[in-house]
């Protein structure tokens, strides 16, 4: 233990030895942009050590024809945030061909975040009498933690006995935030104005702690899946046979099997969710509009539908995100250039974290098709190729 705390003295001491140093070398290589940040004033960014900023590449995505509640935009746009060549070339192709047949279309079926302490006691059946106590104090528990914040609203609560420990489950409403900070701050207060309620009671709690894994924070869970955790939303639209043969070169009816055939793989495989590449848009919109990065883990569980119809030759597709953990107000969503690639997105000011996640869902399906595609056409590593390496395609079969 004693060389553990040397080392990371050393490390902290080296660090302040060098960060003036570290800071001008970091802040002469950041290059800025059309999009910018402050390369002097860091004492706003809310981080320790911070030394400057790492440059990730911007390419704007769209335009994409978009309806949603109380949405209508002829022009949406993506600021995706990436190193990966093609990426924003294949969802801007899907976004065209999207269009072309009517645009897209999402809708909002949830919204919250969730929290999970855990209150430990001595035996089995003092925590199911705990449990079975939880309903009478609900009230007092929510007055508790909405005191916290006026942005925060009580959802409800659940009680899991998991030996002699009760996990709590509780959902929040957190305005236009992402929550996650509101929520631990607000469940902390409430559960410590709990136990001094309990304290000399019949309940005895022998401890608490303010997560149990039970929420899933930063992980992908099938909670996440049944209860979601962030916005809950569904993007759909429409593809014709003509669209996909001018647009995506292959066929709806290719696109379709395609899609089947990855469906039977991710089960053979054990996948989690079901889609192509969703990680991408996700982690892309994430990084450019200041979203919490490790959320990512937890947003890219997702379900592409195709259904097919095999008179008209259109196919409809849809995917469902249950859990997207996204804010716009708060965190990283202040600083400028996250701020810039918001505003290019519609999404700054009061009540526009659902619209957000919409469009998220909506450029995320985008991408899905226009994949699938380049895989149904056998054209994507000819695509890779083109656009990362900027070189001809080797010879392949026409099979």
């Amino acid at each position: 233990m004693r060389s553990e705390v040397q080392a990371f003295t050393c490390c902290y001491e080296w660090l302040l030895k060098y960060r003036d140093t570290l800071r001008g070398k970091a802040l002469q290589s950041f290059s800025g942009g059309p999009i910018k940040a402050d390369r002097e004033d860091l004492s706003h960014i809310r981080i320790e050590n911070c030394v400057g900023f790492v440059s990730v590449p911007l390419g704007i995505a769209g335009p994409l024809r978009v309806a949603g509640p109380d949405l209508q935009l002829e022009r949406a746009f993506a600021p995706l945030a990436t190193t990966e060549a093609a990426l924003v070339a294949s969802c801007s192709r899907g976004c065209k061909a999207f269009n072309l047949c009517g645009g897209l279309q999402f809708d909002i079926l949830g919204n919250s975040i969730s929290r999970a302490p855990v209150f430990g006691f001595e035996t089995p059946k003092e925590a199911i009498a705990f449990a079975r106590f939880v309903p009478e104090i609900q009230g007092e528990f929510a007055k508790s933690a909405e005191s916290t914040s006026r942005h925060l609203r009580f959802q409800n609560m659940v009680s899991h006995i998991i030996g002699s420990t009760v996990h709590l489950f509780i959902s929040y409403h957190c305005g236009d935030a992402t929550g996650q900070n509101m929520v631990t701050i607000a469940t902390q207060h409430a559960c410590d104005k709990l136990v001094e309620y309990l304290q000399g009671g019949q309940h005895r709690v022998k401890f608490t702690r303010i997560e149990g894994q039970l929420s899933s924070d930063k992980k992908p869970s099938w909670s996440n899946v049944k209860h979601g955790r962030g916005v809950e939303v569904i993007a759909w639209g429409s593809l014709s046979n003509e669209v996909c043969e001018s647009v995506l070169g292959c066929t709806s009816e290719s696109l379709y099997t395609l899609i089947r055939t990855l469906k039977d793989g991710g089960i053979r495989n054990g996948q989690f969710g079901d889609n192509l590449n969703t990680a991408n848009i996700i982690a892309a919109i994430f990084i450019s509009t200041g979203q919490d990065a490790g959320s990512i883990a937890e947003a890219s569980w997702t379900h592409l539908v195709p259904e097919y119809d095999h008179t008209t030759k259109d196919l409809q597709l849809s995917l469902y995100c249950p859990s997207l953990p996204v804010g716009v107000v708060g965190g990283g969503t202040g600083y400028e250039s996250q701020k810039e690639c918001l505003k290019m997105m519609n999404c700054v000011g009061p009540g526009k974290k659902e619209q957000l996640a919409g469009l998220i869902a909506s450029f995320a399906l985008a991408l899905e098709i226009s994949t699938g595609a380049a895989a149904a056409s056998n054209t994507f590593s000819e695509s890779h190729q083109r656009l990362a390496r900027g070189v001809d395609s080797l010879p392949r079969s026409k099979i």
